[in-house]
C-alpha cells in the first residue's frame, strides 16, 4: 500500500482515538493545565503523532499506548477525587506568596517561582503597587489569584446604592445570514419578529448579517459584513 494513503488512514485514526480519549477524560484537558495534566496531555499526543507517522512500527500497540495512558489518567482522576492527600501530590496546592504586601520569599524558593514572574502576573492584572495587595495565591496551574486591599477595591453599583438591572446572557439569533431557530424558540420570538427587526433598520436581506445577538436588558444588537466604517491607514 502507498505509504502517503497509510498516513492518511493512520491519522484518521490517531485523530478521532485522541479527539474521543480527550472527550472521555473531561474539560480539566483542555483548561489551565497543572503539571500533571501537562504531562499527560504532550505523551497522549506524541503517542498519536507517533501512531500516524511511524511506519517502521505496527498501529494497534500505539493505540494500546494511547488506551492504557487514557484509563490510568481516568483512574487517578477517581482517586484524586475521592483523596484530598493523592489530589495533593498529583496536582500540588495553592500557596500564598503575598501577604499584607510582604512576599514570602520561601513560599516562592520552594515552588521556584522568581520575582520576575510574580511581578510580570501582577502586571497582566493591572496591578503594579504591592502595597495594594492583601493577599497573591499562587494557584495549582501556575496562575495567581490576588486579593486587594479593601481600599483598593474599585466601587460597585452596591457601594453607591444603585439600582442595576438584572444581568442576562446573549442569544446568537444570525450567524453568517442564517437564523439560528433553536435560540429564537429561547427567547420566545419567531423569523417574522426578526425581519421586522431588520427591515426597520433597512436591512433587507438576511444575507447582510454577519451577527445578530439578543439581550433581554439591551435588546438587538446587529453587526453587518459592511459597517460602512471607514479605516484610518498609517
Amino acid at each position: 500500500m502507498n505509504e502517503g494513503l497509510i498516513v492518511l488512514i493512520r491519522g484518521i485514526i490517531g485523530f478521532f482515538t485522541l479527539l474521543i480519549f480527550t472527550r472521555v477524560l473531561g474539560k480539566q484537558q483542555v483548561s489551565q493545565l497543572t503539571f500533571f495534566d501537562y504531562v499527560v496531555g504532550i505523551t497522549i499526543g506524541s503517542t498519536a503523532s507517533t501512531l500516524t507517522t511511524d511506519l517502521t512500527s505496527r498501529a494497534w500497540p500505539h493505540w494500546v499506548g494511547l488506551l492504557t495512558w487514557t484509563i490510568l489518567c481516568l483512574i487517578l482522576q477517581f482517586i484524586t477525587i475521592k483523596s484530598k492527600t493523592a489530589e495533593k501530590f498529583l496536582d500540588g496546592e495553592p500557596t500564598i506568596i503575598i501577604t499584607n504586601g510582604k512576599i514570602l520569599e520561601q513560599s516562592m524558593k520552594k515552588y521556584r517561582y522568581t520575582i520576575s514572574d510574580l511581578l510580570a502576573q501582577l502586571r497582566d492584572k493591572g496591578i503594579f503597587d504591592l502595597d495594594q495587595i492583601a493577599y497573591a495565591v499562587l494557584e495549582k496551574d501556575g496562575q495567581l489569584s490576588v486579593l486587594k486591599k479593601a481600599e483598593y477595591d474599585p466601587v460597585t453599583p452596591k457601594d453607591l446604592n444603585i439600582k442595576t438591572t438584572v444581568a442576562c446572557i446573549d442569544y446568537e439569533i444570525i450567524y453568517d445570514g442564517s437564523i439560528i431557530e433553536k435560540n429564537l424558540v429561547i427567547i420566545n420570538k419567531n423569523e417574522k419578529w426578526i425581519i421586522n427587526k431588520l427591515k426597520k433598520q433597512g436591512i433587507n436581506d438576511l444575507s447582510e448579517v454577519f451577527l445578530a445577538i439578543y439581550n433581554e436588558t439591551s435588546g438587538l444588537h446587529i453587526d453587518l459584513y459592511k459597517d460602512h466604517i471607514k479605516q484610518n491607514n498609517k
